[in-house]
């Protein structure tokens, strides 16, 4: 099998201080995190911001402080969430690609997502997704249930989003798709050729998805946007942590963890 990319999810939308206190919030704690998760083997890094009161922004400032932080403090690829929240307006979000991150998610669909909604709506959709192509930004394609992958194939086909093309396969929340190896199966046999996929798995599933997903000659994601917990019972102190539980489990399946220059060619992403 060829190397794992490892990519590590800082802080995510949902999580507070008071689920885990050690859950980075800041700017310059998100980049220290970042830097801790890099040196243990995750090639890229997946941003959320927080404003400061510890909510979920899409406030441009931070955006570019935080990716400068990261950029300062290790080698990483960043790719900034345009998720943000629930709470957070899709315009408000798509502006967040302005600060010109190496890669960025784009979410094709809207969803119920636990309590809430995930709104996508399709026209703002495919403009964040030809924005994102005319800066240079390689979009990591979220899906989140079966039918997600169709709409993502077909802003291809419209050519707003170029090849090789980068799934996420996001398990376990409600609202989308099951944290099962029949749902990671069927999508992944109905990827295109040439696709790059990695597994994404939220709560109890990740270590075990995440695990199937490497086996499968995928990717994966852990970070405390995905679990908070190492085991059962002991709280993540780290996303360095997490990642390192990750890349031993690869390493175990004898997959080396990417560097992010090999993710660099792997995307074909341009020049920084």
């Amino acid at each position: 099998m060829t190397s794992a990319v490892i990519t590590c999810a800082i802080t995510g939308p949902i999580a507070t201080t008071d689920d885990n206190p050690h859950l980075p919030i800041t700017p310059e704690a998100i980049a220290e995190s970042a830097r801790g998760a890099h040196e243990a083997g995750a090639a890229v890094v997946h941003l959320h911001l927080r404003d400061e009161q510890g909510r979920p922004t899409a406030d441009l400032e931070i955006a570019k402080r935080t990716v400068a932080l990261v950029a300062d403090s290790c080698g990483a690829l960043v790719q900034l969430s345009t998720g943000v929240g629930l709470s957070v307006p899709f315009e408000q979000r798509e502006r967040l690609i302005e600060a010109r991150p190496r890669m960025a998610s784009l979410n094709p669909c809207s969803m119920s997502f636990a309590g809430g909604e995930f709104r996508n709506p399709p026209d703002g959709v495919r403009r964040l997704a030809a924005r994102m192509r005319e800066l240079g930004i390689k979009a990591e394609l979220e899906i989140y249930d079966t039918g997600h992958l169709d709409v993502a194939l077909a802003l291809a086909e419209e050519g707003l989003v170029e090849p090789p093309l980068a799934f996420s396969i996001v398990m376990g929340v409600r609202g989308g798709m099951p944290a099962t190896p029949t749902a990671l199966v069927e999508l992944v046999n109905r990827l295109p050729a040439g696709a790059i996929w990695q597994a994404i798995a939220v709560g109890r599933s990740n270590l075990s998805m995440t695990a199937i997903g490497l086996a499968m000659g995928g990717n994966a994601r852990t970070g405390m946007e995905d679990t908070l917990m190492l085991r059962r019972g002991v709280a993540a102190r780290t996303n360095a942590e997490l990642v390192e539980r990750l890349v031993s489990v690869a390493r175990a399946l004898e997959r080396e963890p990417a560097t992010a220059a090999e993710v660099e060619d792997l995307l074909r992403l341009p020049a920084a």
